[in-house]
């Protein structure tokens, strides 16, 4: 999608954070927006800061993503007030800090309801009503850098984060003949209100293992998010990633050694010997995958311009 203006977006979590700065890019460049919310705080701040820009136009639903019923009337609705969206953004997330052993059912099945759940809901929800129009669309799955390569204390929040970026690559290879474009966004810090998800915890998942403290009201921010970057600038890094169709989208250059040492990882573990020749033969369908030489063809491509 090279011209956004005039289109139809659709922004799960759009009122604050991340998706937040996602939607005020994309207004910006003269899309039309829908974006779900659930806090009734986090709307009225971002409804203030777009009256100050009357000529953008957004349209707030109130959704939790994890209700499948509800997104089949976010969709209608959509569809009334500007039509089927051409963008799809599943940004809407929580996060858990805690080692794993301490985690109960109710702590993995809050976080990927939502992380993890509330992407799959969007997708079988908005895909079919996508590729039924014809047009050309995008979507764009909202991982993590821990996504990418895992740290400790936060594993409940990591799988579902790996798990998004299995579903994009999948995706995107599905997508590829369909003229939607897919990506994956793998931010670093930036600041958001993650540190307050427990706030949207329904009471059904209320029997935690981790002890869940909320920072007091006007408490400074924890120095990480202190130097957290600005929700706008990750949300022109999605827009850049949309116009130029990147499978893979980064803001973090911070992250390079970590995700170097992980890949390292990954080839010094193969078994140093030479593939079973029918193996290859049986299986070569799946030994190889265009989109990933695409996406470096792509990067080295635009280095050397």
């Amino acid at each position: 999608m090279k011209d956004l203006r005039g289109k139809v977006a659709f922004v799960t979590g759009g009122s604050s954070g991340i998706g937040l700065g996602i939607v005020k890019v994309l207004a910006r460049e003269g899309m039309k927006i829908v974006f779900t919310y659930r806090r009734e705080d986090h709307l009225a701040e971002a409804m203030a800061y777009f009256a100050t820009q009357p000529q953008q136009e957004v349209y707030p639903i109130k959704l939790d993503v994890t209700d499948r019923e509800g997104f089949a009337r976010a969709a209608d609705e959509t569809e009334r007030v500007y039509g089927v969206p051409q963008l799809l953004i599943n940004n809407a997330g929580v996060g858990l800090r805690g080692s794993m052993e301490k985690a109960t059912y109710d702590d993995w099945d809050w976080v990927l309801g939502v992380n993890l759940g509330g992407t799959i809901n969007s997708l079988v929800t908005f895909l079919p009503r996508m590729l039924a129009t014809g047009r050309e669309g995008h979507v764009v799955n909202v991982s993590s850098t821990g996504g990418v390569a895992a740290i400790g204390q936060v594993g409940v929040y990591t799988t579902s984060k790996f798990a998004l970026m299995g579903l994009t690559e999948a995706l995107r290879t599905d997508m590829a003949d369909k003229n939607i474009g897919v990506s994956v966004y793998c931010p670093g810090t930036v600041k958001s209100n993650i540190g307050e998800s427990a706030k949207n915890r329904p009471a059904k998942y209320a029997r935690s293992g981790f002890e869940v403290r909320l920072p007091p009201p006007g408490a400074p921010l924890p120095p990480m998010m202190q130097h957290a970057m600005d929700p706008i600038k990750a949300g022109e890094y999605v827009l850049r990633g949309i116009l130029n169709n990147d499978l893979f989208i980064f803001s973090h250059p911070e992250y390079r050694d970590v995700m170097a040492a992980r890949h390292a990882a990954l080839m010094a573990a193969l078994p140093d010997e030479p593939p079973d020749e029918l193996r290859v033969e049986s299986s070569r369908p799946i030994l190889s995958n265009p989109i990933y030489l695409e996406a470096l063809a792509k990067r080295q491509g635009s280095q050397t311009l």
